[in-house]
């Protein structure tokens, strides 16, 4: 597609991709921290798990990830119902297709994050830290792309979600091979850099409503119980850490999309009745 044809905040939007991928490729190497191997302040076992709390805080993601899904699964067989079911003369309401299909990414993210993020804390070193970044990856490209959509246009939002998974596996495996965690930080920092302009910009037309704030306020919150993981532990009296604490606070940052998701769920039934019989 020519440029020309690209919106002002699309153009803006390919700009600053371009910047992030001009900085990961020419800009000074950052070594990793600890390459998986940084200490967490709650070693303690349970039933002859290790590192108990760090691996079962990370129910929550799958929780959330295995509800968002079934919703959009209720939705999908919801919409096609509504599809067959009303005569072609009458318009049917038609869903953010490009939004939902970075949902489904998103949501099925947070269950592959689950399971990378159990399986490292298990036995934390280099290569699980690898696998555990690679399933916040996908999780995380779909939550840039459900941004796009709602600020910047629906059809930026997929391709968007596509680059930034591609961008975010290619940073681990040079963050796993060379120990440069610059392409990493980028996709990281850069992506919820890029969310938080996004939640300060009117919203595109179609949105449905996505509070990006709240994204950004969890997120933030997760990175702070982060770096005082062991600051935590000790004011707990051992009781919870500040590692546990950021599965638990991060996971959250899901609550923000399903409710924009159910509130658009809603009215679409009030547009198209006969959707309401899926529900039954």
């Amino acid at each position: 597609m020519s440029l020309t044809l690209l919106s002002r905040r699309e153009r803006v939007l390919l700009s600053f991709f371009a910047l992030l991928l001009l900085l990961a490729i020419a800009g000074p190497a950052l070594p990793s921290p600890g390459a998986g191997g940084a200490p967490f302040a709650d070693e303690r076992g349970w039933l002859g798990l290790p590192h108990a709390m760090d691996v079962l805080s990370n129910l929550p993601f799958a929780a959330f990830g295995v509800w968002g899904l079934r919703w959009l699964h209720w939705h999908d067989r919801a919409h096609e119902h509504v599809q067959d079911a009303v005569p072609l003369q009458q318009a049917v309401v038609q869903p953010p297709v490009n939004l939902l299909d970075c949902a489904w990414m998103f949501f099925a993210g947070l269950v592959i994050t689950a399971a990378g993020s159990a399986f490292y804390h298990l036995q934390p070193d280099a290569l699980r830290l690898a696998a555990d970044r690679a399933g916040m990856t996908v999780a995380f490209a779909g939550l840039i792309g459900c941004a796009v959509c709602e600020r910047v246009s629906s059809r930026a939002g997929w391709p968007t979600a596509w680059f930034v998974l591609g961008a975010g596996l290619l940073a681990v495996a040079v963050c796993q091979e060379t120990g440069n965690a610059m392409p990493w930080a980028l996709v990281q920092f850069g992506g919820m850099l890029l969310v938080l302009v996004l939640a300060l910009a009117r919203p595109a037309q179609g949105a449905i409503g996505l509070r990006l704030g709240w994204v950004i306020f969890f997120y933030a919150l997760a990175k702070l119980f982060e770096l005082s993981d062991h600051a935590i532990y000790e004011a707990t009296h051992h009781l919870l850490a500040g590692h546990s604490l950021k599965h638990l606070t991060a996971a959250l940052a899901a609550l923000p999309v399903l409710h924009a998701l159910q509130a658009m769920g809603r009215q679409t039934l009030r547009h198209n009745p006969g959707a309401a019989a899926v529900t039954a």
